[in-house]
């Protein structure tokens, strides 16, 4: 009988394995997908793509023992060579060819050309082709970028003493209420996909303290912009026992500065490939909404026409001015006005008419929104009253009230609109791997 214990040491190598010293001039066994051919004749350069980059392979007529025509761009291979130093390869190494494996390889030529540094295809023919279009390394290294936020996202919160949950996306009713929720039939009973995790992470508060959880939600919006997805993946947290809701923009703060850092320190490859130049997080300001009004009209003579919200333009203007002025490339939007925020949110004790909450503003799109919540029970139940607004199906999130809860408060970051803006795409479908929109269902 044989028993499975724990993943062994292969013979066959890695790219980041194969840059260390010690492999120079040995033979050695790696794989990966071909990613270009360069025919010179007697001589080819192969570029090999596997997970941590692209390997420059030689082939040579006498040295390999398989003709180059037996190699296709997009094939899937095991190649077997010499090492050596080249310091015009990438990563500094080249594979000279001795033997190649075909794993896999196309049938036909592949519809679209992933080996050029940029495609040259429209954006609704590369979601069309999604599984492959991420074949090309500058579209791929966007969703390297992603990993790096959730990343920093979640070992910072760690490290400040968060527990990560996982909250069900099926319910009864939504935490934002209103018409822009996805209805379906569960066994002959009405449900809605969850428009965030909002109610159970503040639930969780009594139980953990400070959670946090990474998972997509479901907003049945008919919108069809450039900054809108129908299901997107939300970064949340909550926190308990808080002094008031500038603790969660000092959480956030510090949570962006520890992601900037680490996508600094290991994805500088595809901060590389992607032109980045990282934002600078080292102190963000904070404006109440009425006065970030103020300032852009006055500064750029638009009129204010909606006292309830921020349109994309003030938020572009908003923006444009704290760089202009301060150099920031993020800024803090509080005290929303109340009309606009949930039933939850708490209002400002010295003004009812705003609410103790916030947008972060990054490059003059909004990407969070958050504050602190209402925890006592008979406030709760006041606030629902005002607005006309039934408790049915939100009776297990009031009776957590009911039983205490401590003072709290927490966020909301859209992942997608976040890396987008970050990485310089201009459509957020762009930093989602298969975007879900008025028209998309598929891939």
């Amino acid at each position: 009988m044989e028993f499975i214990t724990k993943p062994g040491k292969k013979e066959r190598l890695t790219l980041k394995e194969l840059e260390q010293p010690c492999y120079k001039g040995q033979e050695a066994v790696t794989e990966g997908a071909v990613h270009s051919i360069r025919d010179m004749g007697k001589v080819a350069f192969i570029g090999l793509r596997s997970r941590f980059g692209i390997l420059q392979m030689v082939w040579q007529e006498g040295e390999a023992d398989f003709g180059l025509e037996d190699l296709k761009e997009g094939a899937f291979i095991r190649a077997e060579g010499r090492i050596e130093p080249e310091e015009r390869a990438p990563g500094g190494i080249e594979l000279h060819l001795k033997k190649v494996q075909i794993l896999s390889e196309p049938q036909g030529p592949l519809p679209l050309p992933v080996s050029k540094w940029k495609m040259g295809a429209s954006l609704e023919t590369r979601l069309d082709k999604r599984a492959l279009s991420l074949r090309n390394i500058r579209e791929r290294a966007v969703f390297r970028i992603q990993e790096g936020i959730v990343r920093g996202f979640r070992d910072y919160l760690h490290s400040q003493g968060f527990t990560e949950i996982h909250t069900p996306k099926l319910g009864a009713k939504g935490a934002e209420g209103g018409s822009n929720l996805f209805r379906l039939d569960y066994f002959h009973r009405p449900a809605v996909l969850a428009q965030s995790p909002q109610f159970y992470k503040q639930m969780m508060v009594g139980v953990f303290d400070r959670v946090f959880e990474i998972g997509p939600v479901f907003r049945a919006e008919k919108h069809n912009t450039k900054r809108h997805l129908n299901e997107y993946t939300s970064l949340d947290f909550e926190m308990g026992y808080i002094d008031g809701f500038e603790d969660i923009m000092a959480m956030e703060t510090g949570m962006i500065q520890y992601v900037l850092k680490l996508l600094k320190e290991e994805y500088a490859q595809e901060c590389r490939i992607l032109e980045l130049t990282l934002p600078d997080a080292e102190k963000i300001p904070a404006v109440p909404f009425d006065e970030a009004k103020r300032l852009v009209s006055e500064a750029y003579g638009r009129p204010i026409r909606s006292p309830y919200d921020l349109e994309p333009e003030e938020e572009a203007l908003i923006g444009r001015y704290f760089k202009e002025h301060y150099g920031a490339d993020f800024v803090f939007v509080t005290h929303y006005p109340s009309k606009k925020r949930p039933f939850y949110a708490m209002d400002d004790p010295e003004n009812p008419k705003y609410t103790l909450s916030f947008d972060l503003l990054f490059q003059g799109l909004e990407i969070t929104t958050g504050g602190q919540r209402i925890h006592q029970y008979p406030q709760l139940m006041e606030k629902l009253e005002k607005r006309g607004m039934s408790p049915e199906g939100m009776e297990e999130y009031l009776n957590t009230f009911r039983c205490g809860m401590p003072p709290h408060g927490g966020l909301g970051i859209g992942l997608e609109r976040f890396t987008a803006k970050l990485t310089g795409q201009d459509n957020v479908r762009e930093a989602c791997l298969f975007p879900r929109d008025l028209s998309r269902l598929t891939p």
